[in-house]
């Protein structure tokens, strides 16, 4: 926040988290690039500058999605070092969480 003013994230960054969020609620083919672009506050000219295709969108998407494990992983690893049975049920234990308070776009 700057000046009491909130920063719009970049187009790029927010076309990617519309993405996710909706591949994630929808599934990959649920979701077309007219409502990606709508629900991110941009347009398809927008999208094409920053992924050449729906595709590479997906891929990115995917990207992101494989880093953040990564990361977590990494966190796991500095928690438990050498460690790889704690590894492994600090993986379990951080994946049950995710899925209990995941609804898949289903609100309770």
């Amino acid at each position: 926040m700057t000046d009491g003013v909130v920063e719009r994230s970049r187009p790029r960054d927010r076309i990617l988290e519309t993405a996710q969020d909706m591949f994630h609620k929808h599934g990959i083919k649920g979701v077309g690039v007219d409502a990606i672009t709508e629900a991110a506050g941009t347009n398809k000219m927008t999208l094409y500058r920053h992924f050449e295709s729906k595709d590479e969108l997906v891929i990115e998407c995917l990207r992101a999605t494989a880093a953040k494990a990564s990361r977590i992983w990494d966190e796991f690893e500095a928690e438990h070092p050498g460690d790889k049975l704690a590894q492994l049920h600090a993986w379990v234990r951080k994946a049950s969480e995710l899925l209990s308070v995941d609804s898949r776009g289903c609100d309770a």
